[in-house]
């Protein structure tokens, strides 16, 4: 819908209106098309050589909205804002990082004590993953921003190849490579939010899943295994298409990207959500494993021998559903005995009004 005439009594349609994922379709529209699709650009060098591919993402981090001082300490905020990235690399699937760029916004008043914080996460996040810091730039600004691309090398080969939104087929099975939900708790924790059914916990139980959903909060990792596991058990006879994209937003945003761009509906398992037992007793359990967000696990959609094969290899992974033949008009379907229930789209989103 265009912006109001001249003259015209409607107001103009804001990022509230338009929310995340239609922002991003209107901007594509800039771009060469599907340029938008995945959770990062895939760039061929100019010789087509093999292996040459580059992968690149970018992501930015605003106070206020992604961290804050009473929740994140200045060395977790560096490991999760180039966690943010790297996780796009590996959804891409590469196997390794090259280095990062770092772009610094603050005010004047920031210590140095901080954003040295900052940069020692950074440094600690790419010595776990590999790959270096590459530069960046600093200016000054009204709050503290860190803007970020990582740069990955995709490998063209019999061992692996990209991972995309749109490779899907009906049929596929979805696998989560981890978890989800416990970053949400983590935040929760830290805010000092009411959880339904914590204090009903035995309480060794309580205590080592709340440092766990913490842990996960601040310092969640990137999924490269993933990306090594997928090249070692894939089936001989297996072609390399793998579909997928990274959870930073939420299991079922991820789920519902895939099923959208592949041209297929969804169907999930109500029992097979990928939970920690004991978050699954919570009230919000559920809710926070769909769309809590800031996992950064991977999900995938394969050939389901190749899937079968990848959820053994990988503890920790469960494989949560199928894609379907076409895609339903509500994106997604829960299985339940057997029966199909509609149910609605769901995720993290920015540019909600408040």
């Amino acid at each position: 819908m265009p912006e109001a005439a001249q003259g015209d009594s409607r107001a103009p349609e804001t990022l509230a209106d338009l929310g995340e994922w239609g922002l991003i379709d209107r901007l594509a529209r800039f771009a060469p098309p599907r340029q938008f699709d995945d959770d990062a650009a895939l760039i061929s060098c100019a010789d087509g050589a093999p292996g040459q591919e580059i992968v690149v993402s970018t992501d930015v981090l605003v106070d206020g909205v992604h961290f804050s001082d009473p929740t994140t300490a200045a060395e977790d905020v560096g490991w999760r804002a180039a966690m943010a990235n790297l996780s796009d690399l590996a959804a891409m699937g590469c196997p390794t990082a090259l280095g990062l760029t770092v772009a610094l916004v603050a005010p004047p008043s920031t210590a140095w004590h901080w954003v040295e914080g900052v940069y020692t996460g950074l440094r600690q996040a790419l010595d776990s993953c590999g790959g270096v810091l590459l530069g960046g730039d600093c200016s000054s600004g009204p709050v503290r921003m860190l803007a970020i691309t990582a740069l990955g090398r995709l490998p063209r080969s019999a061992d692996g190849g990209p991972i995309r939104r749109r490779d899907g087929r009906s049929g596929d099975r979805l696998l989560a490579s981890g978890p989800h939900g416990l970053s949400r708790l983590g935040l929760a924790l830290l805010c000092g939010e009411v959880v339904q059914g914590l204090d009903q916990l035995e309480p060794g139980l309580r205590r080592a899943l709340e440092t766990e959903a913490i842990r996960a909060h601040r310092r969640p990792r990137g999924r490269f295994d993933v990306i090594h596991a997928l090249a070692d058990c894939r089936p001989p006879a297996v072609p390399w298409r793998v579909a997928g994209a990274d959870s930073s937003d939420g299991l079922l945003a991820a789920v519902l990207s895939i099923a959208r761009a592949s041209g297929c509906g969804a169907a999930l398992s109500r029992r097979h959500l990928p939970m920690a037992p004991a978050m699954a007793t919570l009230g919000q359990g559920p809710d926070w494993c769909l769309a809590g967000g800031e996992d950064f696990e991977l999900v995938l959609a394969l050939e389901p021998h190749w899937a079968n094969a990848l959820q053994a290899r990988l503890p920790g992974s469960r494989l949560i559903g199928t894609l379907t033949g076409s895609e339903a008009p509500e994106g997604l379907h829960w299985l339940e005995d057997g029966r199909a229930i509609a149910t609605a789209n769901s995720g993290f989103t920015h540019f909600l009004s408040t």
